[in-house]
C-alpha cells in the first residue's frame, strides 16, 4: 500500500484526454476483461461457494448490481426480463453460460431460449434447471450485503411459483458468490488499476496546485467542482461526489461525518491550511477511492512543518500495523 504523503504546491500536472482510450477501444477492453473474469474467476468462486448453478434475474432499468457488472459494453442495460444461468460441472471442469433471453448477451453468454418452442420464459428457465439437475442453486438475496441482494420481490415470487417442489429445497443464498465476484480482480484488471490510480492521483495533484488554488480566494467547493469538471473533460466518470475539507491549528478537529454532511459548504482556503480530499473515478468498469492531503505553505515556509511530518509518520506506522494484520478470511477481531 502506498504511503500517505504530503503534497506541495509546486507541481502542475498536465493530463490530457489523448491518454484516454476511445469509446470503441474501451468497449473492446471491457469485453476482454469480462471474458477473462468468466474464465478465470467465476469457476473458482462457484466451487468455493459450493454452488452448482447461479441464477441472476433482472428487468430492464432495474438491474441486479451483479448483473450490471456482467453486461457487455454494448448493453447499457438489461433487455426486458433478462435471466442468466451459470452451470458449473466441477467433475468435467466446465462452466455453461446461458441466457434465458431472446438474445445472446454479447459474446460471452449465449441465448438458450427459443420463444417459438416455449413461449413462457419462466418455464424455459425451469427446463434448463431440471435438465442439468444441480445440487445447489444460488440466487441473489442477502440480509447483510446490498450488492448480493439484487433479486427483487416480484422475480423471487415468480421463481418460487414456477420451480417444482423438488428443486425449491435446492435454492440457497448466493451471497458469498456474489460478493466474491464483486470483490475479486484478475491480473489484467490489476494492471489496468495501476493506470487508473495514477490518473486519480494526477487529477488530485493538479487540483492541489497553484494552477487551481489561490489562497484567500479559492474555496473548498471550487476544488470539488473543478475535480468533477476535470473528470468529465477527460471523458471519465466520477465514482462519488468528492469532498474537500480543511484542518487548521486554531480550530477543533471535526469528524469525517461532520466534514461530509454538516460542514460549511464553502470554506476559503488560506495559507497554513491542511487540505484533505476524498475522490474517485470510474473507468472501464473499475473504480478508485483515494484520499490525499496537501499543505498550503506560508510565505516564509519552504517545507511542511515538522509537527505535520511527525503526524504523517505516525499515521503511516498505524497503516502498516493494520495492513500487516490483514489475513484472507478474517472478518474482524473479537474483544
Amino acid at each position: 500500500m502506498k504511503k500517505l504523503s504530503v503534497l506541495f504546491f509546486v507541481f502542475v500536472i498536465q493530463f490530457t484526454a489523448a491518454q484516454m482510450l476511445s469509446e470503441k477501444d474501451r468497449a473492446l477492453l471491457k469485453d476482454e476483461l469480462l471474458e477473462d473474469r468468466f474464465q478465470q474467476v467465476l469457476p473458482q468462486l462457484m466451487d468455493e461457494a459450493n454452488i452448482d448453478m447461479w441464477l441472476i434475474i433482472s428487468r430492464e432499468y432495474n438491474e441486479d448490481p451483479v448483473m450490471k457488472t456482467m453486461l457487455p459494453a454494448t448493453w447499457l442495460n438489461a433487455r426486458r426480463r433478462t435471466m442468466i444461468v451459470f452451470y458449473r460441472d466441477k467433475k468435467n471442469n466446465t462452466l455453461e453460460r446461458l441466457a434465458i433471453a431472446r438474445y445472446d448477451i454479447g459474446k460471452s453468454i449465449k441465448s438458450a431460449w427459443q420463444k417459438e418452442k416455449q413461449p413462457d420464459q419462466w418455464k424455459a428457465l425451469v427446463d434448463i434447471i431440471a435438465e442439468r439437475n444441480p445440487k445447489t442453486i444460488g440466487i441473489n438475496y442477502s440480509a447483510h450485503f446490498p450488492l448480493a441482494d439484487g433479486l427483487v420481490k416480484t422475480a423471487h415470487e415468480e421463481l418460487i411459483k414456477h420451480v417444482p417442489d423438488s428443486l425449491k429445497a435446492r435454492l440457497v443464498s448466493a451471497e458469498k458468490l456474489a460478493v466474491g465476484w464483486i470483490e475479486t480482480r484478475t491480473q489484467k484488471e490489476m494492471e489496468l488499476f495501476k493506470d487508473l490510480v495514477k490518473i486519480t492521483h494526477d487529477i488530485i495533484d493538479e487540483a492541489f496546485s497553484e494552477k487551481v488554488i489561490v489562497p484567500g480566494v479559492t474555496t473548498t467547493d471550487d476544488i470539488v467542482w473543478w475535480m468533477r469538471q476535470k473528470v468529465t473533460d477527460l471523458g471519465l466518470e466520477t465514482w462519488f461526489h468528492p469532498t474537500v475539507d480543511i484542518q487548521r491549528t486554531d480550530e477543533a478537529l471535526k469528524s469525517h461525518i461532520y466534514s461530509f454532511t454538516r460542514r460549511e459548504k464553502e470554506q476559503v482556503i488560506q495559507k497554513g491550511d491542511l487540505l484533505h480530499c476524498d475522490f474517485g473515478i470510474t473507468y472501464i468498469g473499475l473504480n478508485t477511492d483515494c484520499q490525499q492531503h496537501a499543505y498550503v505553505l506560508h510565505d516564509d515556509e519552504t517545507e511542511v512543518p515538522e509537527f505535520l511530518r511527525i503526524a504523517f509518520k505516525k499515521g503511516n506506522r498505524l497503516q502498516d500495523i493494520l495492513t500487516s494484520n490483514m489475513k484472507k478470511g478474517r472478518t474482524g477481531i473479537k474483544f
